[in-house]
């Protein structure tokens, strides 16, 4: 049994005393235990090395004790078990020297045996798992197949994903073909996961709303659906969209244990727009962590207020920064934790 079931509690929409909290992108880059790791070790070196993953999820649970971890990997991990070259470049971000951009591309790019594959990460799972020691539950996670085929597509990250779009609207047939690829191998990934011992998982749609509402039903929702209709009875499934307000009702049907919610969707709208019956996580601005901790504390309390205690996870509302300080970030856990109805 998990000792702090908090995070799991408020999926289910039970009653709370007061709301988990837990950060996005928590283990990582604005962490200075973080930052030795990532100076001895290269990017996919720390993803592939379960001792390292482990490790590096457990860090920001040790400084600030959150009531969720959340396993440090990578949504391009995927592409790369399916034949897909990702090179991580510093400075520069992700990179794939062969995006796929014709039939003759997507040929190439299997649906692989994810224990062959992608075993390290089960293996980063048990470790983490280890050094939890069942105190707080731990989150596995995947890109959603949409976000997947704009670094596919694209190669690069981009601000308008321009060559994603042009491939869907042109040659749509090559589009879905990739994108249900995707949903297959990200659905046996996580199936995966479950059974290695993750509590939660989540789907990140982190350029759901570069699409118009219509497109985001064909191109992104109906492949995010395929994943939670799959997963659902397994395990609480958290679905975020950045930037995918317009497309909060829908998700609400979808049987999603939660939905997360970006900075500029107001609780209000947030709860509104989803019917008021389903757990929503977020959407804190990570920028705003650059305030005081004092201002922080004050706008973390009045969030919670907004979003009401009960069927919420506090949350940003994507992930934190890299020049965040420490004790800002501590603050932001430190307002939960001291929130009195």
């Amino acid at each position: 049994m998990i000792k702090n079931d908090l995070f799991l509690r408020a999926l289910k929409g039970e009653t709370v005393d007061r709301p988990p909290v837990w950060m996005m992108r928590q283990a990582g880059r604005y962490l200075p235990e973080f930052m030795e790791i990532k100076e001895k070790y290269d990017f996919f070196t720390r993803c592939r090395t379960p001792e390292l993953a482990s490790e590096i999820t457990v860090q920001p649970i040790r400084r600030y004790g959150m009531d969720a971890a959340i396993l440090f990997s990578d949504i391009l991990v995927i592409p790369q078990a399916m034949n897909i070259e990702v090179e991580m470049k510093p400075n520069f971000g992700p990179y794939l020297p062969n995006p796929i951009r014709s039939q003759k591309d997507l040929n190439n790019v299997i649906i692989p045996d994810i224990q062959e594959s992608l075993g390290y990460v089960m293996e980063a799972i048990k470790a983490t798992k280890e050094k939890l020691n069942n105190e707080i539950p731990l989150i596995g996670f995947a890109g959603s197949p949409w976000t997947i085929l704009c670094y596919c597509v694209e190669g690069q990250g981009s601000k308008n994903f321009a060559k994603a779009k042009e491939l869907c609207y042109t040659n749509p047939i090559v589009a879905h073909s990739l994108l249900q690829k995707i949903t297959d191998t990200t659905i046996a990934y996580l199936k995966a996961k479950v059974e290695a011992g993750v509590d939660a998982v989540q789907i990140f749609d982190s350029w759901g709303g570069m699409l118009s509402p219509t497109d985001y039903q064909e191109f992104s929702w109906q492949y995010i659906q395929q994943i939670i209709n799959a997963l659902k009875d397994r395990t609480p499934v958290i679905a975020f969209g950045k930037g995918c307000w317009f497309a909060l009702q829908e998700m609400a049907k979808s049987g999603a244990s939660a939905l997360g919610v970006d900075w500029t969707c107001s609780a209000r709208n947030a709860r509104y727009l989803s019917g008021g019956r389903i757990t929503l996580q977020g959407n804190f601005d990570p920028s705003r962590l650059l305030s005081s901790p004092k201002v922080i504390k004050q706008m973390v309390t009045q969030m919670i207020n907004e979003f009401g205690k009960d069927r919420y996870i506090v949350n940003l509302g994507h992930g934190i920064l890299p020049n965040i300080p420490v004790e800002n970030a501590a603050a932001f856990v430190e307002a939960v934790k001291e929130y009195k109805v």
